[in-house]
């Protein structure tokens, strides 16, 4: 027997969906024996019939998957009309699964299990009970928007072999920490944050010329700089999201001391400060089983 679908089921590719119209009732006593027999693509696992403005999505078994088309060996109605939105957004890639889930639960119904949605170039797919990966991606700002945070949106827009995933920001604020340890001078790690604090600001990337009583808002790879740029190490608030976060909980976040590659520590994935979209594709096909451990080179 064809059995439920896992949650965050959908096509890929959405060609394994057919979209018929039919004057045949939706209900499982007439849409199956409609389906016996009856040739599909070979390419065919998912059906939407539409009867007016109700629509119903069944599963298919054929008897080959060789020939272009086969015979219908077994079917089931896995959602009627009472458990299916339909929802037209032009604006959705239906092929990428995140897309697809934000087109599905912002039209969250209760007691539906199948969303069907019309989207980009009138391309159809469904998600079958949408339930997006939580990953919180924790970062320094400003710069803002968060750089990390905006190169994991591209990936989960590009890479459609990825689950659905609600990026969530965890933002470490470094106008927040200054204003929570004052001083008379702060030393930042560099100019390219834009930041303004209450008191005399240097930047490390600078290498000031005289060494001021500053309080250090920075990480180790700051401290190795400072301690050969001036022999000593200064007082500092530690800005390492390993340091200052639960790792045990799904997290991408950068790391100084990591210059290039992905580690996987718990349940998160560090990248390096300057890491690249392949470096960050990788960490988010690890931490949600795309890819198993012995697949991936990690450096």
């Amino acid at each position: 027997m064809i059995a439920d679908p896992a949650p965050n089921t959908m096509t890929r590719p959405y060609r394994g969906l057919s979209v018929q119209e039919t004057d045949v009732p939706l209900t499982e006593a007439d849409l199956v024996p409609f389906l016996l027999g009856r040739e599909v693509y070979r390419r065919t696992d998912y059906l939407v019939f539409r009867n007016g403005e109700d629509s119903a999505v069944v599963a298919v078994r054929k008897a080959s998957a060789e020939p272009l088309f086969s015979p219908v060996v077994e079917a089931r109605v896995l959602a009627g009309p009472d458990e299916v939105v339909s929802i037209s957004s032009p604006e959705t890639d239906v092929g990428n699964a995140t897309a697809l889930a934000r087109a599905a639960l912002a039209h969250a119904t209760p007691n539906a299990r199948a969303y069907v949605v019309q989207g980009r170039y009138e391309h159809v797919n469904f998600i079958w009970e949408p339930a997006p990966m939580r990953i919180r991606v924790t970062e320094v700002i400003p710069p803002e928007p968060p750089k990390l945070f905006a190169m994991a949106e591209q990936v989960v827009a590009f890479d459609e072999d990825l689950p659905p995933i609600d990026l969530v920001p965890d933002l470490v604020d470094i106008r927040e920490l200054t204003a929570g340890h004052p001083a008379k001078a702060y030393l930042l790690p560099c100019r390219g944050s834009g930041v303004q604090v209450a008191g005399e600001l240097a930047f490390l990337d600078t290498r000031p010329s005289q060494r001021l009583d500053w309080l250090m808002v920075g990480c180790e790879r700051s401290v190795q700089f400072h301690r050969h740029f001036y022999g000593d190490e200064p007082p500092r608030v530690d800005i390492c999201p390993r340091k200052t976060r639960d790792l045990t909980t799904p997290t991408l976040a950068k790391c100084c001391l990591l210059e290039r590659g992905v580690e996987f520590e718990a349940a998160s994935a560090v990248v390096p400060w300057g890491s690249n979209l392949d470096e960050i594709r990788l960490a988010l096909r690890r931490l949600t089983g795309v890819d198993a451990p012995e697949q991936l080179a990690v450096c």
